[in-house]
């Protein structure tokens, strides 16, 4: 380098004064050849990549050599020298405007990496000299360690003056492998040596100061802990003894040595720990707890030393806080949500605001104030390369912090320092404030001696319809055994929860008695999980979206008792009001069952969590009136189709030695699936076909076909998808599970009943390639098109309704309102009879609009009387609203007084006597 480009470097770094720790280090090397101005102007313009730094190392090495004609520079204090070049390199840039924090966080710990690695592959081989390669015992592999990163080591968002958190592992027990004049050492011994020899290499102390400071706490059992464990004590640990701090820590660890295959055997055992499969609102309580001792100590800590008050990091609203809001929603949803399992802060936030868990604004701000707090921290750190968090106490340090901050003066950096606090505390309440103090009055307790007597005042003072009768109710649930047998902690939960119901059901216009049973059912069907007791008191909305559907469904009820999983549904107001993006849903199933390929029981539950997750958000838009009947039948259609098509393409990449990548299969749906008007607990009435020639086809759709019914009515923890009825196939139950579309044809044009064929006019192909399914519409459309025997069909008509009713008797006083006379079931009958008598002439009848539309069809053509068909069509749709309403309140049974039911039923039996009796 010329005279002019040095003195140009050391004219720009002579405005750097403000980092102390930059002068004396630049100065320290003035002297030397060349100089460390000159290899910080050569590295700063240069790619800080690992490969970088290794030339840089080496480099150093060299000159060291060369200068003293001795043995080469130490690792250590190789590594140390270079630290400090990358340091200050990094500041340089930083306080020029050259780095963004980005950059300052990437370099870090890019640089933490490469020493690490670099000093463990030195290390190991030079134990590796003395004992041997570590073996597993049992398995007879190759073992390495592998040194966790934790912390923001593991996030990728290394401090400028950071230590670095780390934890040893290892896979297999076992011992090296000694050769000739090499000891044998057990893997826990040779490993245990080598992580001290670590440790001592990257932490040690000289001349130049550093490389590492190095913190082992986060390991299984601390300080008290061994410095090494393998997978199977690692495993144990988590097991028996993790404690939700844990669970907070480990989801930053990120493998920076290791073998490939071990790291993702590692992953395995360390992510049930960290990631629950259910959603964790419990965990907000452990948070809330955790940053309280930390807020705790840093004002003790403050308390004894004044001039290390006003802490950006552990302080009220500073980084600390960012970072449990963030980590937060990752172990709540990380379960469930795989792509919240991100080590970075930054990245996380972001995440947060594309799920919209929380508003994308709020992420922004911040991300703002996580950006200002950790570029602040940064030139805090500047001064003289210390691991300090506080504003300095000397208030002309301060005014040097602010310059390097870009402030006139430390006034203007305290106030907008004031600012973002205030706003990240404030976010930070929102979230870990606590709830459970918002108690009404004189509430109850679980440990009342006489919950019956106390109770009543309360009921009576909030106007509780039928007072005496609600406190029986509550008395005899908090007397049962699974409640009273409770921790203290879950008693409170559970009582907080009751107190705070109690007031919005005597809101309510009515059903009190009713709605207050179904909510003592449900505490009592999940009271022991105490993950659904804090989401209902962490957010206190969702218990009031929980009392209204309580109010409006018993079935509603039922099914979150069923599937308590989705209480968390009740937490996204938008969510819930917005219609379903069925694309973006059938995305999101086909991912999450890629994701979990060769894991049968997770790709279960994913289909039966996707799917209650959003019948839920349906049925909630339901008892919001925002659906009509039919409107409702068609979204539940669809999401059906969804399933069953998501869960044929899953099943068939089950099936070893699949003669073809796609399936030429199709599940057929008849009845309600087929007339697209599914209800919510409907069962799916379907038949199998395909078409393909290879010899290895109907053995390969036989079992798609039997294992695409298992995985539909398996039950599991998530419950079942749909019962699956196949008695509808070619030749009944003693048919084949599949037929091929050749065979189908057969079949229905030679020897299928004509119920069957009036079973055709609601069928229709739910999934399967588009060849089939128009070899299926062309075959359906030229059955019902055959010209017919008129009074032939109405015998085999009126003759299967017969029977049919003969199978369902009702009560005298009672009209049901599927199965009655002029009920439901004869209006489909008349529409199937319709299409089958008059689809040769008009074959428009053989779409598939539903009875509804096709009812007005054949009063438009003639076929029938337009008004009544107008009338029949609008009782068939009145029948479909009260039936829904019924069983909406759990009553399998759809029935009505007779006597509010005879006009409309004697208009629907006026158009079935003028079909059958007339001419």
């Amino acid at each position: 380098m010329n005279s002019i480009s040095h003195n140009s470097a050391f004219a720009q770094i002579n405005r750097l004064n403000t980092s102390r720790f930059f002068s004396r280090w630049v100065q320290a090397g003035s002297n030397t050849n060349p100089s460390r101005a000159e290899q910080i102007e050569e590295l700063a313009e240069l790619s800080l990549t690992p490969a970088t730094f290794a030339n840089f190392l080496q480099k150093e090495t060299n000159a060291h050599l060369q200068n003293t004609n001795v043995s080469g520079l130490s690792l250590a204090h190789a590594l140390r020298r270079l630290r400090n070049l990358v340091v200050c390199t990094l500041i340089e840039r930083d306080l020029t405007g050259k780095a963004d924090l980005n950059e300052v966080f990437t370099v870090m710990s890019n640089f933490a990496d490469f020493a690490i690695q670099t000093a463990l592959s030195t290390l190991n081989r030079e134990m590796q000299a003395a004992h041997g390669v570590p073996v597993a015992e049992d398995s007879g592999e190759p073992q390495e360690l592998i040194v966790l990163g934790m912390g923001k080591l593991g996030g990728g968002e290394l401090n400028i003056s950071s230590d670095i958190d780390l934890i040893f592992v290892y896979a297999e027990d076992g011992e090296t492998q000694a050769g000739e004049g090499q000891r044998s050492l057990s893997n826990h011994e040779f490993f245990s040596r080598l992580g001290k020899k670590l440790i001592a290499t990257l932490s040690e102390i000289g001349e130049d100061g550093f490389t590492f400071r190095v913190d082992m706490a986060l390991r299984p059992n601390g300080a008290s802990g061994p410095l090494v464990a393998s997978f199977g004590m690692l495993e144990e640990y988590l097991q028996v003894q993790g404690r939700e701090w844990e669970r907070y820590a480990w989801v930053k660890a990120r493998a920076i040595t290791g073998i490939p295959s071990q790291i993702a055997q590692l992953d395995k055992i360390v992510q049930p720990f960290v990631y629950r499969r259910y959603l964790d609102f419990a965990v907000i309580d452990a948070l809330r707890a955790m940053h309280a001792q930390i807020r705790a100590e840093v004002i003790r800590h403050e308390t004894r030393h004044p001039d290390r008050a006003n802490n950006v990091k552990l302080g009220r609203g500073g980084i600390r806080e960012i970072e449990f809001l963030t980590q937060v929603f990752q172990l709540i949803r990380g379960g469930r949500e795989p792509v919240l399992r991100n080590r970075s802060t930054r990245q996380t936030l972001a995440i947060l605001a594309s799920l919209s868990i929380l508003e994308p604004q709020i992420v922004e701000q911040l991300l703002d104030s996580y950006t200002f707090l950790r570029n602040l921290e940064h030139r805090l750190q500047y001064l003289d390369d210390a691991q300090t968090h506080s504003m300095p106490a000397n208030p002309a340090d301060g005014e040097i912090v602010a310059q390097m901050m870009g402030f006139p003066d430390l006034t203007t950096l305290s106030a907008q320092l004031s600012q973002h606090r205030a706003f990240v505390a404030h976010q930070f309440d929102i979230i870990f404030g606590a709830k459970e103090r918002d108690v009404p009055e004189n509430a109850i307790s679980l440990n009342d001696s006489d919950t019956q007597e106390v109770v009543l005042p309360l009921l009576n003072k909030l106007a509780f319809q039928n007072p005496t009768q609600a406190a029986e109710i509550i008395a005899r649930s908090l007397q049962s055994p699974r409640l009273k047998s409770l921790s203290e902690a879950s008693k409170n939960k559970c009582m907080i929860l009751l107190n705070r119901a109690l007031g919005m059901i005597a809101a309510l216009p009515d059903q009190h008695i009713e709605t207050l049973q179904r909510l003592m059912d449900l505490l009592e069907a999940i009271v022991r999980r105490t993950a659904y007791l804090a989401l209902l008191i962490e957010y206190p909305n969702s218990l009031k979206r929980l009392i209204r559907m309580m109010h409006s469904s018993d079935w509603a009820a039922r099914y979150l008792m069923r599937h308590p999983i989705l209480l968390d549904e009740l937490l996204d107001t938008a969510t819930l009001h917005q219609l379903p993006d069925w694309a973006a849903f059938s995305a999101e199933l086909d991912q999450q069952l890629t994701l979990h390929a060769g894991d049968t029981e997770r790709q279960l539950d994913t289909l039966r969590e996707l799917h209650h997750a959003q019948l839920f958000r349906l049925l909630a838009q339901d008892l919001e009136g925002m659906l009509s009947v039919e409107q409702l039948a068609d979204q539940l259609s669809q999401l059906a189709d969804i399933i069953v098509a998501a869960t044929v393409n899953a099943v068939w990449k089950t099936i070893t030695q699949r003669h073809r990548e796609t399936p030429q299969f199709s599940v057929v749906a008849y009845g309600k699936l087929g007339g697209k008007e599914l209800g919510y607990a409907s069962d799916l009435d379907v038949v199998f076909i395909y078409d393909d020639d290879d010899q290895e086809a109907p053995a390969h759709y036989a079992k798609l076909a039997q294992r695409f019914i298992t995985w539909m009515t398996t039950h599991t923890p998530a419950g079942i998808l749909f019962d699956i009825d196949i008695a509808l196939r070619p030749d009944g139950a003693s048919g084949l599970m599949v037929s091929s579309i050749q065979a189908f044809e057969r079949y229905q044009t030679q020897s299928a009943w004509a119920w069957e064929h009036q079973a055709l006019t609601r069928a229709r192909c739910c999934t399967g390639p588009a060849s089939l399914v128009q070899k299926f519409d062309d075959l359906r459309q030229q059955i019902l098109c055959q010209q017919r025997d008129q009074k032939t069909l109405k015998q085999d008509v009126v003759s299967m309704r017969n029977k049919m009713r003969d199978a369902h008797p009702i009560p005298a006083n009672k009209f049901d309102l599927k199965h009655s006379p002029g009920g439901m079931i004869d209006i489909e009958f008349m529409v199937q009879y319709l299409v089958l008598r008059h689809a040769h002439d008009y074959p428009q009848l053989c779409a598939n609009y539903g009875n509804i539309a096709l009812l007005i069809t054949c009063g438009e053509l003639g076929l029938i009387d337009a008004e009544q068909a107008t009338q029949v069509a609008s009782i068939y749709r009145q029948w479909r609203k009260q039936q829904h309403v019924i069983r909406l309140q759990g009553i399998d049974r759809a029935q009505i007084p007779l006597e509010i039911a005879q006009l409309e039923a004697q208009q629907v039996i006026g158009l079935w006597d003028f079909l059958f009796l007339g001419e």
